[in-house]
């Protein structure tokens, strides 16, 4: 039982990629060689990493940062962005260099696509990572992690998380293939249904496919996977079984971030002590409160706004059969 002086672990530690977010919004993308005009553009904060955390932040959680970011015009952006959300930014390294940078174009129907140029995240390494949870394990629960950050530390940072206690979260974005020994350190995995169809080998269009898809990664030694299929809502698959979690219908204005404010709120909601459907009910109001708003890390919403809206908009539990 913790006492006065024991600190609580219910902190969410992030290990991810930080961008500044290059967004241009159009009637519609460009077909190759073409060129036409555009109706609007934003510079901001991003990075799936960066994102995360920031939603994490703003889900009331204790969240810390590790990563790194370039020492050039657009460190102060990353630095202020991080930390206006309440994020720990001790363990944020700035390395000689640009920072990565993300080119996102959107269309009006909030379809968008993504070039990302790794840049100083590819400068994170395990000695950074090492010391960050050494220092944060004593505070933190759950861990974050995608793979935008080089692929050689995920099994580093996943391994070293499950060594420390920590329930670790993977968000596999983008999608690659991985060692086996990495799904055995981690918890929860987070895939779209396109990133299932590709990890798993099995085309994941329905609940039913995703179902057998969660399964695939449970067979590797997952402890659980949620795979968010849109506007169909998420299949969680434990080993218990497979349950539906519906979506929340909104009007969408932009994507981009709906994935990062999904998993920020996940890791939040387990970190506070939330069952793993409980906290798939907050991520998917989250995600559904953050494609109504344009940018990433802008489009987070503050965690009061994700629970009024939950709370007039309920996402239906449905198990499915065996």
């Amino acid at each position: 039982m913790p006492t006065s002086d024991t600190p609580t672990r219910s902190g969410v530690v992030i290990v991810g990629s930080v961008t500044a977010d290059l967004t241009t919004f159009s009637q519609r993308l460009p077909v190759g060689g073409e060129t036409i005009l555009g109706d609007d553009f934003t510079l901001g904060l991003g990075g799936k990493g960066a994102n995360q955390a920031v939603a994490a932040g703003r889900a009331g959680a204790n969240a810390a940062f590790v990563g790194c970011v370039g020492d050039d015009l657009f460190n102060e952006l990353v630095v202020t962005g991080l930390s206006d959300a309440g994020v720990n930014i001790a363990h944020l390294r700035t390395v000689p260099g640009p920072t990565g940078i993300a080119h996102i174009r959107v269309d009006a129907s909030a379809q968008n696509d993504i070039v990302v140029v790794p840049l100083a995240n590819a400068r994170l390494d395990a000695e950074q990572v090492d010391l960050a949870l050494a220092a944060l394990a004593p505070t933190t629960s759950v861990l974050l992690t995608q793979l935008e950050t080089p692929l050689t530390l995920t099994a580093h940072i996943t391994a070293r998380a499950r060594e420390l206690g920590i329930t670790t979260i993977l968000d596999p974005a983008p999608a690659a293939a991985l060692p086996d020994a990495v799904w055995r350190n981690v918890d929860i995995v987070t895939p779209n249904e396109t990133e299932a169809t590709v990890l798993s080998g099995i085309a994941v269009t329905d609940a039913e496919s995703a179902a057998l898809a969660g399964q695939w990664f449970l067979d590797r030694g997952v402890g659980a996977a949620v795979i968010t299929l849109a506007e169909r809502g998420s299949c969680v698959v434990t080993a218990s079984g497979a349950t539906l979690i519906g979506s929340i219908a909104v009007e969408a204005v932009d994507t981009t971030a709906a994935g990062d404010a999904y998993a920020g709120y996940l890791g939040a909601a387990l970190a506070s002590g939330s069952s793993l459907a409980a906290a798939v009910q907050l991520a998917t109001a989250a995600g559904a409160l953050a494609v109504t708003q344009r940018g990433a890390s802008p489009s987070l919403p503050v965690r009061a706004a994700v629970d009024a809206f939950l709370g007039t908009n309920g996402a239906p539990v449905v198990t499915l059969a065996p």
